[in-house]
């Protein structure tokens, strides 16, 4: 089975959570803006929920796998590039609290993964779903405690794509017992000047695929239902790196 054949219902429990947050609506309190480059320079608006307590929705649950950290708690680390070479890329995210009028919520675990410029996940591979095999490694994972700010921040480089798939980050979000709360994954500004068509353009840092093939948000079957609430914000250029910033509200 080829992993585009996954839909995002029933894996949720992927590695042995088996309750995670019902998708709300996200539509009413968020929304994407368009993209934007000057001079080299790419800015790219994402969601702006959970910015006020009037602005406060829960972000939209997806499917955990079919590639999921097997173990979070041995990859405490924020630099998660290990031998991933490709494009600079560095990301912070915010997890606030639905239930705290969207405050800030510290001491949550935040594991996140992704994969490599060329689409391939560590720990997996060696199958139909991804036949290069890299069971042995663990690059482009990583877990974070969130500080008085709930906020995490990672090192990394910036994704690629495979195919059925647009550009995305998984994060998977547990209370200081580790209790889940949110399994979720974060998208990216993609119209034709973003930072998803510079970088994928950029066969001189390794990324050969370029965007034939690529399948957009609106077309990605994760994302096509909820992408509102789930677009990060980002800024910078090929030759200077890219960094992306979002906020995820979970119930706690």
């Amino acid at each position: 089975m080829k992993r585009e054949e996954f839909l995002k219902k029933g894996f949720n429990s992927l590695i042995g959570f088996a309750a995670v947050l019902p998708i709300l609506d996200a539509c009413k309190s968020s929304s994407v803006e368009p993209t934007t480059t000057t001079s080299g320079t790419t800015t790219g608006t994402g969601s702006t929920n959970g910015s006020s307590a009037s602005n406060c929705t829960v972000t939209s649950s997806e499917t955990e796998g079919p590639f999921p950290t097997k173990t979070p708690s041995s990859l405490v680390i924020k630099d998660i590039r290990s031998d991933r070479t490709g494009v600079a890329f560095a990301f912070t995210i915010t997890i606030k609290n639905a239930n705290n009028s969207c405050g800030v919520l510290a001491g949550a675990l935040v594991d996140v993964w992704h994969c490599d410029k060329d689409g391939y996940y560590s720990e997996y591979g060696g199958t139909s779903m991804q036949q290069k095999d890299f069971t042995s490694v663990h690059f482009l994972r990583g877990r974070q405690v969130t500080d008085t700010n709930g906020q995490v921040s990672f090192q990394s480089i910036f994704p690629g794509w495979y195919q059925s798939r647009a550009t995305h980050i998984h994060v998977h979000i547990y209370n200081s017992a580790g209790k889940s709360l949110l399994v979720t994954q974060i998208g990216f500004p993609e119209a034709s000047d973003s930072a998803v068509v510079a970088v994928n353009a950029s066969s001189a840092n390794g990324y050969t695929k370029g965007m034939s093939g690529y399948t957009y948000n609106a077309s990605d079957n994760v994302f096509a239902d909820s992408m509102a609430n789930e677009i990060g914000t980002i800024t910078g250029s090929v030759a200077a790196g890219y960094t992306l910033t979002h906020t995820i509200v979970v119930s706690a």
